[in-house]
């Protein structure tokens, strides 16, 4: 027989320097994207390839929240800190309490203040964090 493993979002952390995220939307609520190309390549006119080693390890996190989280007002306040001092760069971690994946950058900032909605119901806010010299373990 084959293994049975489970994924459960409420066993999915976020550790934003010392504060725990909280208050995460619905849907797809962490985003890590690599911002680098990877392995890029050209062929000459003869056929010959060169291939090029991109060595960018920074990422885009992107997380939604509820529009009621209190963690709002912690990006919030970070990006105001940032703006004021340059001194909001801290160390982010997102795990998967439930598996071994990890994800984790020593410095990393909000890039801006996240697009506010109003509207009959709750809207999700989402923020955009960009993380240097970021990757993932496998604990």
């Amino acid at each position: 027989m084959g293994e049975v493993k489970t994924y459960s979002p409420d066993k999915v952390s976020l550790a934003d320097g010392s504060h725990i995220v909280t208050g995460f939307a619905e849907d797809s609520f962490i985003v890590i994207t690599p911002n680098g190309d990877g392995t890029s390549y050209v062929r000459g006119a003869d056929g010959e390839i060169a291939r090029t080693v991109n060595m960018n390890n920074m990422y885009t996190v992107k997380i939604t929240l509820l529009q009621t989280s209190a963690s709002n007002e912690y990006f919030q306040k970070r990006y105001d800190k940032d703006q004021n001092d340059g001194d909001a760069i801290d160390p982010i971690t997102i795990k998967d309490l439930m598996g071994k994946e990890k994800f984790f950058g020593q410095k990393s900032w909000v890039t801006k203040p996240a697009e506010r909605k109003k509207g009959k119901t709750q809207e999700n806010i989402e923020w955009e964090i960009v993380v240097a010299e970021g990757g993932y373990t496998n604990e």
